[in-house]
């Protein structure tokens, strides 16, 4: 039997009970981790933590968390080491969506998107520093978007926090390094979430012609999953990519190639 690629490593997955952030946790499980599934959606997280419990015994626990919080941020660590016995990962994937136009988002739209995307990951990162100090093979993982370098209509305070997200990225790799800590990205394009369903009723559109649209745009002809998302950071937070870090993955079908 092929070793698990991250047998024995204790993990902080936010935003992990739907979505990209749910397949990321489920696919680590699968690897051998022990998984904390921080999120604020009770339902949905303990949902989560039932499904990888039933195929990995014991490897995750839910811990509910509002990662714009720097007092939930304090409460999730103190829970997950009680839980894990330590940190090796902390893989940054929380995030916020406001759809509109420039004129019509608000001050709060801007500052709910900011606080979840990129205040949260760097909190979240500054907070779990001195746990991953202690590990031997200490990685954080941010999930970024390929919207962080490519521009869409109606998605501008999700993007502005994405371009930081990367540039966060970058420089924790450069402060961090000190200690052994690697720092990288993951840049999904279309991937088929919970919030493509919240697109397409902005948009107005019906979901067929939606992802034809989606699927015309790249070079792989569909839109992705979040599965596909989730084997870039494992790939990332593993030991196969020690000689990585500073930089991203962009997964998006060739979306960007130009």
């Amino acid at each position: 039997m092929s070793k698990l690629r991250l047998d024995n490593k204790k993990v902080i997955v936010t935003g992990g009970a739907d979505g990209i952030g749910k397949a990321i946790c489920k696919v680590f499980a699968d690897e051998g981790a022990k998984v904390i599934v921080a999120d604020i959606n009770q339902n949905l997280g303990k949902e989560t933590v039932d499904q990888i419990n039933q195929n990995n015994p014991n490897a995750s626990k839910y811990i509910q968390t509002d990662i714009s919080s720097e007092s939930s941020i304090q409460a999730l660590m103190e829970q997950s080491l009680n839980f894990l016995g330590g940190l090796d990962i902390v893989v940054n994937n929380a995030v916020a969506f406001v759809f509109g136009k420039v004129e019509d988002v608000t001050k709060e739209d801007w500052e709910k998107v900011f606080n979840t995307n990129l205040i949260g990951a760097a909190n979240l990162s500054a907070s779990a520093l001195p746990h991953l100090k202690q590990s031997s093979t200490p990685a954080i993982v941010n999930i970024a978007s390929v919207g962080g370098f490519k521009a869409s209509p109606g998605f501008i305070p999700y993007q502005a926090s994405k371009a930081a997200l990367i540039q966060l990225t970058k420089g924790l790799a450069l402060d961090l390094s000190e200690y052994g800590i690697r720092v990288n990205c993951v840049c999904p394009g279309s991937i088929y979430t919970s919030a493509t369903d919240r697109h397409i009723k902005f948009e107005g559109s019906d979901k067929e012609s939606h992802l034809k649209n989606v699927a015309k745009s790249n070079l792989i002809r569909r839109i992705g999953t979040p599965e596909e998302v989730a084997y870039a950071a494992l790939f990332l937070a593993s030991d196969e990519a020690s000689f990585i870090t500073g930089t991203q993955i962009v997964v998006d079908g060739g979306l960007t190639i130009h």
